[in-house]
């Protein structure tokens, strides 16, 4: 066993050093790892590299502490999450500036509600409650339906909102009655590791660990006995390489991955008052986000004028250190994400793709920054269009009759979410229920809540988080018949 540290400190901007969580300890571990800051390209801190070994602690302490935190009443488990959540606020200073040395997003305007709406998750998850439901009664007998835990969840977690998706994940876990393992990002592994560090002066030993490290740890997860259901958000690619690896043990899933949504701007639009929400919702996070407008179609009626107010709008903001109070649009979070996003540059310009903003690398600027770039009706079968860019660049697509535009909004492997713009509501709802998608919005963007189920089809995903469905997935369905 390695050695352990057995404290939390309390300072509000937190430097480390960074421990995994095992067993209610901070642990240190023989191998660590660097962490960029994206703004800078140079080292932030060094990750502890929990090993397979360390893995296994985790999970054997989770499935010890299972059969004491499973037994305990709803209210009871709620007093456990309200009391974390107090202590996350009481570091949520310190926690929103590590998330944009980390991860690079704008401190004030996406890290620090980002914390602040993961502690307000966990407060109201805390106050949610799955009752045992009478499905018959009659004079012989009555037939009762539980929900009751898994056991150990296994979370993997992404680097684009590394906090959000974590809690999101976390509390309703741990509200029905299961234990987790969490392994973060390898890109974002200090919050999640100082969260970690956090709980464990608030659950039992158990409840919550948290082990970083590399990618080899993921299959690790996917495959260990004694982890009941994997919880994962990231990638298509890697989603598929989850479900073949827990196929062995017939693990429950939820995974929620990849998406290409599309935004469609009706032609009875007011389009000069949604053009900042259309800006953000495709470029906010720096297009880091599984749920961003990854294609936004005009119609032709208002399409020229359309584009030069969207790219007058962009050229207002700034891109930069998320620690600069003046900067809107941070750096791509990796170097890995910001080579792909370069691929698709040299893609549109080799095939003569009309750039209207954008487009070119400032190959002097240290760190990973990809300007907003607009790109002015691609074809449609133009590698912009067809796939997911995850990043500040956005395809503006014409189109002319609406039936053809459901069409080619359709016309894709992912299913995640999208979006319908018009003044008239109930024609905009009947485009939206249209779309093959898990979530689509009306004239609106982005709204999230605990009682909101998200979840994509086809390729986006497969199950639900949020929700009382999302909460479900977290338990298994029981039926206890009972003779009078």
């Amino acid at each position: 066993m390695a050695a352990v540290i057995d404290s939390t400190t309390s300072s509000r901007l937190f430097d480390g050093p960074y421990f995994l969580s095992i067993a209610g300890k901070l642990v240190q571990t023989q191998a660590s790892f660097d962490v960029m800051n994206p703004a800078t390209g140079q080292v932030l801190a060094k990750a502890p590299a929990g090993s397979a070994e360390q893995l296994d602690e985790a999970v054997a302490a989770a499935k010890s502490a299972f059969k004491t935190w499973s037994k305990l009443s709803y209210d009871e488990r709620e007093q456990y999450l309200l009391a974390y959540a107090d202590a996350l606020q009481t570091h949520r200073d310190e926690l929103a500036l590590l998330l944009t040395l980390e991860q690079g997003k704008p401190l004030k305007t996406m890290a620090e509600p980002e914390v602040d709406q993961s502690i307000s998750w966990i407060r109201q998850i805390a106050a949610r409650r799955i009752p045992v439901e009478i499905v018959e009664e009659n004079d012989s007998h009555i037939v009762e339906l539980h929900h009751t835990p898994l056991g150990v969840v296994g979370a993997i977690t992404p680097w684009n909102f590394p906090v959000l998706l974590a809690l999101w994940k976390v509390a309703p876990a741990l509200m029905t009655g299961n234990t987790m393992v969490i392994k973060p990002s390898p890109f974002t592994p200090l919050t999640t590791l100082r969260f970690g560090q956090i709980a464990q002066s608030v659950f039992p030993a158990g409840v919550l660990s948290v082990v970083s490290g590399g990618n080899e740890l993921g299959p690790q997860m996917t495959a260990h006995p004694d982890i009941a259901k994997i919880s994962f958000t990231g990638s298509t690619e890697t989603g598929k390489h989850v479900i073949r690896s827990a196929a062995g043990t017939v693990k429950r899933l939820t995974l929620e991955m990849g998406g290409n949504d599309a935004a469609i701007v009706l032609p009875d639009a007011d389009w000069k008052s949604i053009i900042p929400q259309l800006f953000w919702g495709a470029i906010g996070n720096s297009g880091q986000w599984c749920v961003g407008i990854k294609r936004l179609y005009i119609h032709r009626s208002f399409h020229q004028p359309f584009v030069s107010a969207f790219v007058e709008y962009a050229r207002q903001q700034k891109l930069g250190d998320g620690l600069d109070p003046e900067v809107t649009v941070g750096p791509v979070q990796n170097k890995m994400q910001f080579d792909k996003v370069r691929e698709f540059l040299d893609d549109i310009k080799a095939n003569g793709q009309k750039v209207v903003l954008g487009g070119e690398v400032d190959e002097s600027r240290a760190g990973y920054f990809i300007p907003v770039t607009v790109v002015d009706n691609p074809p449609e079968n133009a590698r912009i269009v067809q796939q997911e860019q995850f990043g500040p660049i956005v395809p503006i697509i014409v189109y002319d009759e609406v039936d053809d535009v459901v069409e080619r909004a359709n016309d894709s492997p992912f299913g995640l979410g999208g979006s319908v713009w018009g003044r008239d509501t109930k024609a905009a709802v009947a485009v939206a229920n249209r779309l093959e998608t898990g979530m689509v919005w009306v004239n609106e963007m982005h709204t999230q809540g605990v009682d909101i189920p998200f979840g994509g089809h086809k390729q986006s995903g497969v199950g639900t988080e949020g929700g009382h469905e999302g909460r479900l997935l977290f338990t298994n369905p029981k039926t206890v018949l009972i003779k009078k």
